[in-house]
């Protein structure tokens, strides 16, 4: 199987760049959404893209991140007893549960039933760029930077805070 390993390897980048790809548009196609929530013919072609980038871009790639990635692992389980591949796989698990999020949100949308704003998924939409930062930050420096880590995430905090608090 290690000869197979750059391969996996590379659909994997793949698979994240597809899937990173839907975590950045949906909640922009959100915002949208709301913010034309009364033209009707708008919003049923935005329903149409958000249903198609999350099924038929995001979801399939999600999936194909995770398995290719545990086939690295099996590959070379001493991956496993390095820290940044835990912290990897810690800010991992979050981002597949932002990207359940994205789905969450979508069903609502599509029966006309969001009282979230344009606002909140501006901000929403700043989360799968810490953790990406995160990641790639963890896999490169194959360390967990502790301080940058903290620093990051607070600075996205109050990136966040204030598209939230902006006055519209």
């Amino acid at each position: 199987m290690e000869e197979y390993y750059l391969g996996i390897k590379a659909f994997h980048v793949i698979a994240v760049m597809s899937w990173m790809a839907m975590l950045f548009y949906m909640p922009r196609l959100f915002v949208y959404h709301q913010e034309h929530h009364e033209k009707k013919d708008f919003t049923d072609v935005i329903k149409i893209q958000e249903d198609k980038i999350y099924r038929v871009i995001g979801a399939p790639a999600m999936w194909a991140t995770i398995v290719s990635g545990a086939t690295l692992i099996y590959i070379n389980p001493a991956l496993l007893e390095e820290k940044w591949m835990i912290a990897k796989l810690l800010v991992l698990a979050l981002m597949i549960a932002y990207s359940f999020s994205l789905e969450y949100f979508r069903k609502i949308l599509e029966k006309d039933e969001c009282v979230k704003n344009g606002q909140f998924f501006r901000a929403y939409n700043e989360v799968p760029t810490l953790l990406a930062i995160l990641i790639v930050t963890f896999v490169i420096t194959k360390s967990v930077p502790l301080y940058f880590s903290i620093g990051i995430t607070l600075f996205f905090g109050f990136i966040i805070y204030k598209i939230l608090t902006k006055k519209v």
